[in-house]
């Protein structure tokens, strides 16, 4: 039976997987209804073990976020960049999420670290570029839509072949395609207005030392239907 495989890598804080679920159970949240006939859902930690599976073997495969760093190198996520590469090179269909999409970034050679201007958290517009209105995932979004964010490393060199979709006026790489099926998001799909709040709660003194006012920033928080729905239209792609 296939297989869409959620790789974790990491966890969120205790308070949101007490109330809301970890990170792998929000990807679920949001895929279990919307997943095909006969496909089935699992979830590997990739910090406990590389993949040992075939790349071509599986549906497709999602990436969720953590609380590591990309550029601090840890040993689990260099394990990881040689299975990507295979998985690309095998046209699996793929979606890296914030951790997901800079890691999937340095594994095809660009460069993930931290962003100059500081941390980005909170629900922000994302504006498609070119690119992304005639992108076969992307395309059904508005030119404009509000995403929830939470990130302090971003892609800072993009790899040769990557194409940007969406950018904002903090992140000119907030989306990106490295191949036919294979995309990336800086934001949160998976994220609900609650898990967004609850992560700024937790960042308000961080916030605060970069000039930032976390009570307008919670206020700010919405749902974002145009975000979320590009999880249950990858589905069409596995």
């Amino acid at each position: 039976m296939p297989s869409l495989v959620i790789i974790k890598t990491g966890d969120a804080f205790p308070e949101v997987v007490e109330q809301h679920g970890d990170f792998e159970q929000l990807f679920i949240q949001q895929l279990r209804e919307a997943l095909p006939d006969g496909m089935t859902l699992s979830v590997w930690d990739a910090r406990e073990s590389t993949p040992t599976a075939s790349p071509a073997s599986l549906a497709g495969v999602v990436i969720t976020g953590s609380h590591s760093m990309v550029s601090e190198a840890p040993p689990w996520s260099e394990a990881l960049k040689p299975w990507l590469k295979q998985a690309l090179a095998d046209d699996v269909p793929m979606l890296g999420v914030c951790y997901g999409h800079q890691l999937m970034a340095a594994a095809f050679d660009g460069v993930s670290d931290y962003h100059p201007a500081g941390r980005e958290s909170g629900t922000h517009r994302v504006r498609l570029t070119q690119a992304g209105q005639q992108d076969p995932l992307f395309s059904q979004l508005p030119v404009s839509f509000p995403a929830h964010l939470t990130h302090a490393q971003s892609v800072m060199q993009l790899p040769h072949k990557a194409t940007v979709l969406a950018h904002n006026s903090h992140d000119a790489h907030q989306a990106l395609r490295y191949g036919p099926r294979q995309w990336s998001v800086q934001f949160h799909p998976e994220f609900t207005a609650p898990v967004m709040r609850a992560y700024l709660e937790r960042q308000r003194a961080a916030l605060r030392d970069q000039g930032e006012d976390p009570d307008a920033l919670i206020s700010g928080v919405h749902d974002t239907p145009e975000a979320s729905g590009l999880l249950r239209r990858f589905l069409a792609f596995v």
